[in-house]
């Protein structure tokens, strides 16, 4: 009831007329960013960090977080219309959103993406509300060790739930680690696979990959096929909105297990992107169209997006609660938060009560905002569909070379992104997955310091992965993922020679 009580008061706070016109601005620039590839919601809330010195703090991050809730919102618009992720966590998304527009369902899968967004980030939004206490201290327990756990988790997970060839998966995976450990080594400082070359000092960019990966293979495949746009025939009305609408009580369990399981990944923290690919492939797993996940399902679409959004959103609560950053656009909040004089941590609920459930309150408004701001332009975005490929064709690739020359001002990412976009058009034609190869770009490095440190930690004591019961259980339930495929497969293959050695011979 405490909870309930202040935030009422946040909502009294937030529906201020000027702090709701910093909400609806503030998701529409981050639509904006989010529909631009390389932008992204940190870059974003980065950029316009500045103007907010001379606002009041409440009325500063309710516009900061309202471009991360547009951002969020946004990033599904390219995914689904042109395969092309406007932010890191709409890679899944793109896997069965783009082949629902290719068969002119376009309208559906943004419809669903957005609402998916929208049941996400409420979901964490109401996890912040009422565990803040627990879920803070739950996550003081994290230490290398049981970071490292969490992102094995996330490999063998798709290893051992993948409907895709294992060897393929592994393949994909092993590649992305070693592209992931190029540059400079984080913990001995040492230069790995430079090749004397400067610009690999810093690694490969993931937004200057998934660019290539996916964006500029697309247009090659689509050059190869002559330049045609295979969803134009794609549109959209009230009525498709209100019927998606209708669909989605059949797959309530697909939602509630991937917004538990982004919860849990933006809390830990795994991260939106991690929650994004373990969403999307438990609904593989568990889904009752799981062989027709990939070629165009809705439950392909709502699966990541409520997993990353519900992760995106959770990972505020650290930041609040502790002074943690869950993910990139905390940490630059974390950073505005200390500029306005304000300390993150367990006496902000207390010092600053006003503002941290004005806060809470502007979360469940800007992300209502954003969902209806967002399928009121869902015609003006399925209408582009309609546009012949081959003018939106050089558009799309100035976009993305813009999109990869502004993560580091560097014009050696355009080429590298063009490299990308050979690689990706290859593993697309040899039928290799991309989504392990990304996967391994994004968490490989980060999975190597954890377990280096770790082992630093124990001075080679492989217990350590041992030592307690949450690392422990995370470990095991890594293990039974991972040998999850080949024992079912084992146990479906004695379970029918049973069966045909039971069935009698016909008489002749």
């Amino acid at each position: 009831m405490e909870e309930l009580q202040s935030l009422m008061g946040g909502f009294q706070v937030a529906l201020s007329w000027h702090n709701v016109a910093f909400m609806v601005i503030g998701v529409l620039l981050g639509i904006v960013v989010g529909v631009l590839p390389g932008l992204g919601g940190p870059n974003g809330v980065a950029i316009l960090l500045p103007l907010t010195f001379g606002m009041d703090p409440t009325s500063a991050i309710i516009l900061l977080s309202s471009i991360y809730w547009g951002a969020l919102f946004g990033g599904a618009i390219t995914a689904v219309l042109f395969n092309i992720p406007g932010e890191a966590w709409s890679v899944a998304t793109t896997f069965d959103g783009y082949p629902m527009a290719v068969k002119g369902r376009a309208g559906e899968a943004l419809t669903a993406a957005f609402t998916a967004s929208f049941i996400g980030a409420v979901s964490g939004v109401v996890l912040i509300t009422f565990v803040a206490p627990l879920i803070a201290e739950f996550a003081l327990r994290f230490g290398p060790a049981e970071f490292f756990a969490v992102f094995l988790l996330t490999f063998c997970s798709f290893i051992g739930m993948g409907k895709d060839n294992k060897a393929k998966i592994v393949i994909a995976l092993c590649l992305g680690f070693l592209l992931a450990a190029v540059g400079l080594d984080t913990i001995s400082g040492d230069l790995r696979m430079t090749f004397d070359v400067t610009e690999l000092m810093r690694g490969f960019d993931f937004l200057v990959v998934v660019i290539g990966l996916f964006g500029v293979s697309e247009i090659m495949l689509s050059v190869e096929e002559g330049l045609q746009f295979k969803g134009s025939k794609a549109a959209i009305d009230l009525r498709v909105v209100l019927r998606t609408w209708a669909s989605l009580p059949r797959y309530w369990a697909t939602l509630v297990r991937s917004a538990v399981v982004g919860m849990w990944m933006g809390v830990t923290p795994g991260g939106a992107i991690a929650a994004s690919f373990m969403g999307y492939g438990l609904a593989k797993r568990f889904s009752r169209n799981s062989a027709n996940l990939g070629q165009g399902e809705i439950e392909g679409v709502l699966a990541p997006e409520t997993a990353a959004h519900a992760a995106g959103t959770s990972a505020l609560l650290p930041m609040l609660a502790l002074g943690i950053p869950g993910s990139a656009t905390a940490a630059v909040l974390l950073g505005g938060l200390m500029i306005w004089g304000l300390q993150p941590g367990p006496m902000l609920f207390v010092e600053q009560k006003d503002f941290v459930w004005g806060l809470i309150a502007s979360m469940y408004l800007g992300n209502f905002a954003g969902l209806v701001i967002v399928l009121a332009t869902v015609p003006l975005f399925a209408a582009i569909m309609r546009i012949p490929f081959s003018i939106v064709a050089p558009i799309i690739l100035i976009v993305c070379a813009i999109g990869a020359y502004t993560v580091s001002n560097s014009t050696f990412d355009i080429w590298l992104m063009l490299v990308f976009g050979v690689v990706g058009y290859v593993f697309k034609k040899l039928d290799y997955p991309l989504a392990p190869l990304v996967l391994a770009i994004v968490l490989g490095d980060r999975a190597e310091d954890a377990i280096r440190s770790a082992l630093i930690g124990s001075v080679g004591d492989l217990g350590v992965f041992f030592s307690n019961g949450l690392v422990s259980t995370l470990m095991v339930l890594s293990l039974v993922l991972l040998l999850w495929g080949p024992l079912s497969s084992l146990l479906a293959s004695l379970r029918d020679g049973l069966g045909g050695s039971r069935t009698p011979r016909s008489a002749p």
